[in-house]
């Protein structure tokens, strides 16, 4: 038994420097990589795939880690204590109290681990735990998030202002406004075609009117032509005088 457990200890003992040297030849890498003209781009997928995902106090501690790492020494590797983010970080939820609870930090910082956004890198010390904080395109669940968003943004097209908002210069539009008034002349009631309706503006153009779906009316050649500048209603008036 003394003899396994000899054995045990010695492979505990050879996996942790290996962990240890992995850590430390990772971490010189980010340093090496590292552009602080980079930290607003970090930033900023954090707060587009990460942040949405964690909780008020996981984020709370995510963004302390993230300060006493990359943010100050431009490495991801940062030792903490539960005790020592008690106070600092965040004001409870109930507001009555500058400090968290022991097991609400620890909540915490095992919430991140699960979600992959901090890793323990090394032995627990007196001065707390060593952790590794992951930077979104190290999170799978950021990386899912990201896809997923990509994915809903691709199935949304561009408007088309023009073809969107113009009913009088776009054929088709124009047609809606036909459709909508079945084919009759706004002024006289004249039953029209497609090929025989024109388009006349409420609201004038010259007077600022636009070419919206609201603003058009269907009108046969002649009334259009007849009304020219004049307001809608006097041509309404026109048309009764000469119906009597």
């Amino acid at each position: 038994m003394t003899e396994q457990k000899n054995t045990l200890d010695k492979i505990r003992l050879l996996l942790s420097s290996l962990e240890i040297e992995m850590n430390e030849r990772e971490n010189s890498s980010f340093s090496h990589n590292f552009d602080a003209l980079e930290v607003p781009s970090i930033v900023a997928s954090v707060v587009d795939y990460l942040q949405p995902l964690l909780l008020p106090y996981e984020s709370a501690i995510y963004w302390y880690l993230f300060r006493k790492s990359i943010l100050a020494h431009g490495e991801q590797y940062v030792r903490v204590s539960v005790r020592g983010m008690q106070q600092g970080v965040v004001t409870s939820s109930s507001g009555q109290s500058k400090s968290l609870s022991y097991g609400a930090v620890q909540d915490a910082l095992s919430g991140l681990e699960k979600k992959g956004a901090i890793v323990k890198s090394g032995d627990v010390t007196r001065e707390g735990t060593p952790y590794k904080v992951n930077i979104p395109e190290e999170i799978a669940i950021c990386q899912q998030l990201k896809a997923d968003m990509a994915s809903r943004n691709s199935g949304e097209k561009t408007v088309d202002t023009r073809r969107e908002l113009d009913y009088y210069n776009v054929p088709e539009n124009r047609l809606k406004v036909f459709e909508r008034d079945n084919y009759k002349c706004h002024y006289c009631q004249k039953q029209l075609t497609r090929f025989s309706a024109t388009l006349d503006h409420a609201q004038p153009v010259s007077r600022g009117g636009d070419n919206s779906y609201e603003n058009l009316i269907t009108a046969c050649l002649h009334c259009n032509s007849r009304r020219g500048n004049r307001e809608v209603m006097d041509m309404y008036q026109e048309n009764s005088s000469d119906n009597n």
